[in-house]
């Protein structure tokens, strides 16, 4: 039965990514696209990937006019740390694993170019943030090509941005995945009292690109990763112990804000901070979605947020998913909170 099911898999997908290829035609491309498809359904990297660990290419983005922002990002096979040890061949944006934080403003055009350096299969974007005709904008691009899409980013909030190739679900927990979040025009209500501002972000790994793992099992390790809201801001990728080691660091006394995404690809978060109260709450980011004096902040697989909360004592805040199976396995960040605010590990 489960031979007949790898097989069932291995030609939808390959079938798949076939048509995808049609789309934008190239014979090279299509083979390697069917070697892809057919490679989904076990646990180990395709040929061209073996020996491939690609230097992480850095994120280029630049405001061309009071209303445009030109964004480049790479897709490249990258190694990544995602326990002590444990290192996975990531498909990922810009050696980033979620990918590099996106921030725009609410009312910008994107004008976005997808470089693909994955030298076996096509890749794509899918911004949550935007308006756009999937069938156009969102479309593959070819192994050692680009492409250049243009869309607005009207809404305000925290999104969830990822790869949208076929089998969308592969590409997501092989680690194309990230959060871009659109600052709203006119800031949120409780601006003036924020001290402090972090991005976090929850993911899950799984079995090396194992589709039957990814479809039917659990995750092997949950976790949370920090992005650079400002120059100068730690960013890191998500793994099981770097935020515990290197906690984040506030002042007693201080209001903290984080914005918070759940990229899943498959668990809800039950997002929570040990010893404090969310003062104030906006789902998925928008200023209109206000909520105060919350505990917990569900989450779904790709759900976002911005939470508040004032840290009234000295000592470690754990910050976690309440869903305390997914903590045990990895999803558990520290908040050192400190008289100074200064961080006395010598990190």
């Amino acid at each position: 039965m489960k031979r007949k099911f790898y097989t069932f898999v291995s030609i939808a997908v390959a079938a798949s990514l076939l048509a995808a290829c049609g789309n934008t035609g190239g014979k090279e491309a299509e083979k390697e696209s069917a070697k892809a498809g057919a490679h989904h359904t076990n646990s180990e990297a395709l040929a061209a990937h073996k020996d491939l660990n690609q230097k992480p290419v850095p994120l280029k983005m630049e405001r061309i006019g009071p209303h445009d922002v030109k964004i480049e990002m790479t897709a490249q096979i990258t190694d990544i740390e995602i326990d002590k040890g444990k290192i996975y061949k990531a498909w990922t944006f810009n050696g980033q694993v979620p990918g590099p934080l996106i921030v725009v403003n609410e009312g910008d055009t994107i004008h976005f170019t997808l470089k693909n350096m994955d030298p076996a299969i096509p890749h794509s974007m899918d911004f949550h943030a935007v308006h756009a005709s999937p069938s156009k904008d969102f479309v593959d691009v070819m192994p050692n090509k680009s492409g250049t899409f243009t869309y607005p980013a009207n809404n305000p909030g925290v999104f969830m941005y990822h790869c949208g190739t076929k089998p969308v679900l592969a590409h997501i927990a092989n680690g194309m995945h990230g959060m871009i979040i659109v600052k709203p025009k006119n800031g949120y209500p409780t601006d003036n009292e924020v001290d402090r501002e972090f991005v976090l972000i929850q993911n899950e790994w799984y079995k090396y690109n194992d589709m039957d793992d990814f479809q039917n099992g659990v995750p092997s390790y949950v976790v949370f990763s920090t992005k650079a809201l400002k120059t100068g801001d730690r960013n890191t990728n998500g793994d099981t112990f770097t935020l515990k080691e290197e906690p984040l660091v506030a002042k007693v006394g201080d209001k903290v804000r984080i914005y918070i995404e759940n990229v899943g690809p498959n668990e809800v978060s039950s997002f929570h901070v040990v010893g404090t109260v969310f003062d104030d709450v906006y789902i998925d980011g928008n200023p209109n979605n206000h909520l105060k004096g919350l505990q917990t902040v569900m989450l779904p697989a790709s759900g976002g947020a911005v939470v508040e909360f004032t840290v009234t004592r000295p000592g470690n805040y754990s910050i976690v998913t309440h869903q305390f199976n997914h903590a045990q396995k990895g999803a558990v960040a520290i908040l050192k909170v400190m008289e100074t605010g200064e961080d006395d590990s010598g990190h």
